[in-house]
């Protein structure tokens, strides 16, 4: 019986494409985390009034984009990328419970969460070997 479970195992599972795929997931990940955190920085005092606005001091400002330029940058290149997903993974979840909160952000949301469970699968599987951690463990 043909499972295509183990097929797609079979095809994926190779270091190369392991590698590579990891690199990808990586980039992907860090995307919105580095455009985000670059828009918080250009758009300082708009960002500060949105975030008092939902009820949270504008001088958490400054964490809030350590945390998501730099810890996207931490993902992009694969440097303790581990702590990094973790990190952004609970700034995900505190995201999106107090900023996508209406029905009118259910997609936002939901995108939060997805991230989520992407950023905590990328803590569990590492940056792969395409990546600064792999350098160092090495």
């Amino acid at each position: 019986m043909l499972n295509l479970n183990i097929v797609v195992k079979n095809i994926f599972n190779q270091p190369t494409v392991d590698a590579v795929l990891s690199l990808i997931a990586r980039i992907l990940m860090a995307y919105i985390f580095v455009v985000s955190g670059w828009g918080k920085i250009t758009a300082y005092t708009a960002t500060v009034s949105y975030m008092e606005a939902k009820g949270v001091s504008g001088a958490l400002l400054p964490l809030t984009i350590l945390v998501e330029f730099g810890g996207g940058l931490a993902l992009l290149f694969g440097l303790q990328a581990r702590f990094a997903a973790l990190g952004l993974a609970i700034f995900s979840l505190i995201a999106a419970v107090i900023f996508h909160d209406s029905a009118e952000d259910a997609i936002s949301f939901m995108k939060n969460m997805a991230m989520t469970g992407g950023l905590f699968f990328l803590m569990l599987h590492g940056a792969g070997k395409f990546s600064l951690d792999h350098v160092i463990e090495k």
